[in-house]
């Protein structure tokens, strides 16, 4: 037998046989998490026809979550740097299934939203503990980059079976079953996590600073409050005011950062160009990325007319290109090219040509291009950013990398979602079908439920003229993205046309 390091690694720096186990069990949080978002976004006209909530109400369910993932990340990241990686997984684990409990049982908006809550605190725990954890599994370049395309590919696979699990779910049970399936596969993490998973912390780690954590948190979510608002409501002075203190706040952060011996985040990670690029291309992805995830299974269900789980299935296509992208990296190439970039801005294009009578079709085709153009950008831009820093600081730069995918994601579906929702709600407000109706008004779903209400000539006009409406914002906002995606392509292009997926340790 070869000689092994202190890390557990071979004398070659090769990783054993034990921690391509334990990545089997680092996918299983990766796959929930992933999967929680998904079905929730099924799940969306289940909600709104039984807990009734309001436009910004059902906004806020969705968004919460990653409003609180994005504004912990950093935090969380730091912190298992300093108490240890799998210990931080495990009780993110154990919150994140009782979380789920409680909003499996919500009897009204409120306590969705409380829930949702705490279910993104305690997901934030889930990503930089499992991509550290990888930093530190796998030194070898070639291994972390097939470590970093397995990990994405799980994300991908949460959201390929998500659709498919919650549709099932909601065909025979109540919309509260697509969150209690979570807590089944916690208590699997809880019990192999201790058996499979070795532990690592920065043995020279000082103490956690509580006031850059509440620095960070504050300073996160008050911008994407501020943003969310403008979106809803247009500019006013609370979104304005909201918005610069949090930038204020950031600033101050990372003043502070710059005078402690042991920061939250390394500063001198930014020093090369790609590193701060490649946050910017992921957080553009998932910007976009998570547009389609909100908008798709409301069309396929609402427009189209399937049943959740026929919607379900008609998502996997999509999943699976996600997987396909993620698994193949490694060997389709090195080097990041902002073609790629182009191709999911082409899947975009294709959206843009959905029609209000229901093309099944033109949805699932633009979200397979989209995923296959997408998912090798992330993978390899998220090697670049692991990849730059030292093992006892792999927390905070898995905390950075999940911070600008969470935020992305989380701004995507605030911006873009009430971009389409401003867009439904000016078109419904001309309609005499809706005139009578807030709920119709407000959301594709309350119309959908106001319509079981009124005679049949009535509910065909409402439902017709809410599919029309929805099919709209869809169309505009799918035009947005491929003009952000050309944006992002000739970012990719002019800063990471020769960088390649992960540096070498040498070089970072």
């Amino acid at each position: 037998m070869r000689p092994k390091s202190p890390t557990g690694l071979t004398k070659s720096g090769k990783a054993p046989a034990r921690s391509w186990i334990g990545l089997g069990v680092i996918a299983l949080p990766c796959i929930l998490v992933s999967m929680d978002m998904t079905v929730l976004n099924l799940a969306v006209p289940h909600l709104t026809t039984a807990l009734g909530p309001s436009a910004a109400e059902l906004l806020w369910i969705v968004d919460i979550y990653g409003f609180m993932v994005a504004g912990a990340l950093m935090t969380m990241g730091t912190l298992g740097d300093r108490i240890g990686r799998r210990r931080l997984l495990l009780i993110g684990a154990a919150f994140f299934g009782l979380a789920s409990a409680a909003a499996a049982f919500a009897t009204n908006p409120v306590q969705l939203i409380a829930a949702r809550a705490v279910l993104g605190l305690a997901a934030a725990t889930l990503a930089p503990s499992t991509l550290s954890l990888i930093r530190n599994m796998f030194e070898d370049d070639g291994e972390r980059r097939i470590a970093i395309g397995v990990w994405i590919a799980s994300f991908s696979a949460g959201a390929a079976i998500g659709p498919v699990v919650g549709g099932l779910l909601l065909e025979y049970f109540w919309w509260g079953s697509v969150f209690l399936v979570n807590v089944p596969i916690m208590i699997v993490l809880l019990v192999l996590g201790p058996l499979l998973l070795p532990e690592y912390r920065d043995p020279n780690a000082g103490r956690l600073d509580v006031v850059s954590a509440c620095q960070s948190l504050v300073a996160v979510l008050s911008v994407v409050w501020g943003l969310k608002r403008v979106a809803e409501h247009g500019p006013d002075a609370i979104a304005a005011a909201a918005i610069v203190a949090g930038l204020a706040l950031g600033v101050v952060f990372l003043r502070r950062q710059r005078r402690l011996s042991d920061p939250f985040v390394d500063l001198a990670l930014f020093s090369s160009p790609a590193f701060g690029v490649a946050l910017a291309v992921n957080l553009a992805g998932f910007f976009f990325m998570f547009s389609v995830f909100y908008f798709v299974p409301q069309y396929l269900q609402l427009v189209v007319g399937l049943s959740p789980f026929k919607a379900g299935l008609w998502t996997l296509p999509s999943g699976v290109a996600f997987i396909a992208g993620s698994l193949l990296v490694p060997a389709i190439a090195a080097r990041l090219r902002a073609e790629r970039v182009l191709i999911a801005a082409t899947g975009f294009a294709v959206l843009t040509q959905v029609d209000p009578a229901g093309s099944l079709a033109t949805a699932v085709i633009g979200s397979v291009i989209f995923s296959l153009g997408l998912t090798p950008v992330i993978t390899l831009t998220t090697d670049i950013v692991v990849g730059a820093a030292p093992p006892e600081r792999a927390g905070s730069a898995a905390a950075l990398s999940e911070t600008s995918n969470e935020l992305g994601g989380t701004l995507g579906i605030a911006v873009v979602g009430s971009i389409a929702m401003a867009v439904y709600r000016s078109a419904m407000a001309s309609e005499p079908a809706a005139a009578s109706s807030e709920t119709a008004q407000a959301t594709i779903g309350g119309a959908v439920a106001a319509a079981e209400t009124l005679s049949p000539e009535e509910a065909e006009a409402l439902v017709v003229a809410a599919q029309d409406a929805f099919t709209a914002g869809m169309q505009l906002t799918a035009g947005i993205s491929v003009l952000g995606l050309l944006a992002t392509a000739a970012l990719a292009a002019a800063f990471l046309g020769r960088a390649r997926s992960g540096p070498s340790r040498e070089e970072a």
